[in-house]
């Protein structure tokens, strides 16, 4: 399935699952515009494609807040001789440390969503390894139901076409590499 996460920071390490569960998602509260969470009781009733919405919300909520604070230190001005107000720069340290708090808790969010999602789905059937539409010369076989020839003949058809396809994409990176190259290098030999 998917390779073990880093373990969890030593905060939570007492805690019970359900407890880091509750503590954690109830804890970083919901952004604005999102429903908020179902109530205590209904945690084990939570279906594993709810915890998935909610893990995707927490990404899109570590993203806006990493954003937030590269956008902190973009706008923080070098000491370059010049003296700034101290308590500017205390209130931009002060922002930091509360979206780095912020991080850190949705971090733990994710992580717990993650587990539950594995213990929830962990009697299902493992699905597809790799994601990647053809790859190779050989083709796995594909089951197909009987049905007219000409269904299979426009099936092969199509199959070849595909592969005529990537051929030629394939040898389109290739050269856009090459003059990707080519232009780097005369690019560093005019400097």
């Amino acid at each position: 399935m998917a390779a073990p996460l880093p373990q969890k920071g030593p905060g939570l390490a007492g805690m019970s699952l359900q407890q880091q569960q509750s503590h954690l998602l109830t804890g970083c509260g919901p952004s604005p515009g999102q429903n908020p969470m179902p109530p205590q009781g209904a945690l084990r009733e939570i279906s594993p494609v709810f915890l998935c919405r909610i893990g995707q919300e927490t990404v899109q909520d570590i993203v806006t807040r990493t954003m937030e604070i590269f956008q902190i230190t973009r706008a923080t001005q070098l000491p370059n001789g010049v003296t700034q107000s101290q308590a500017a720069y205390q209130d931009r340290f002060g922002k930091l440390q509360e979206h780095l708090r912020q991080l850190a808790l949705l971090f733990r969010k994710l992580r717990l969503l993650y587990e539950r999602c594995v213990e929830m789905t962990a009697d299902l059937e493992e699905g597809p390894s790799e994601l990647v539409p053809y790859v190779g010369d050989d083709m796995s076989p594909v089951r197909v139901e009987p049905c007219n020839v000409a269904v299979n003949q426009e099936r092969q058809e199509v199959l070849e076409k595909v592969k005529l396809k990537n051929q030629e994409m394939k040898v389109l990176m290739d050269q856009m590499r090459n003059l990707l190259w080519d232009i780097n290098a005369m690019l560093t030999l005019r400097k």
